[in-house]
């Protein structure tokens, strides 16, 4: 009897790491999420380009990418990104206005099973030199 509990417990583990394993939809996968500019000279411009990948089963959709404030502007793919496929999200930053240390949220909204995913940009903006 122990045996057969015994066995019916592994079957039950192998069967959930198969249906884990087996995630479909699209998957957007960062290969970073943060970026520090460090130190900016207030009215500096800086941008980064973010790389993703889909890593999931089904085309990758970004509908919409929200920003903080307007000194954030977003560069995006419309079209969808294909499983396997990488593309970019590229964001700029214009310090102009700004001072002291700075993180500013970018949200990524799409198809994917997490249909959230968030990017940030840090710096610590100083004042003009004269």
């Amino acid at each position: 009897m122990k045996k057969l509990a015994l066995f019916m417990v592994m079957v039950l583990v192998v069967f959930a790491a198969q249906a884990q394993e087996q995630q479909t939809g699209p998957v957007l996968t960062l290969k970073e999420k943060s970026i520090d500019f460090g130190d900016l000279t207030q009215g500096d411009k800086v941008e980064h380009t973010f790389v993703f990948q889909n890593t999931g089963t089904t085309p990758l959709i970004i509908s919409n990418v929200a920003v903080t404030c307007g000194c954030t502007a977003t560069q995006w793919p419309k079209e969808p990104i294909a499983p396997g496929k990488s593309s970019e999200l590229k964001i700029s930053f214009n310090s102009a206005g700004k001072m002291g240390k700075q993180n500013s949220v970018v949200r990524i909204y799409s198809n994917a099973s997490e249909p959230i995913e968030k990017v940030s940009l840090i710096s610590n903006v100083l004042p003009k030199g004269k």
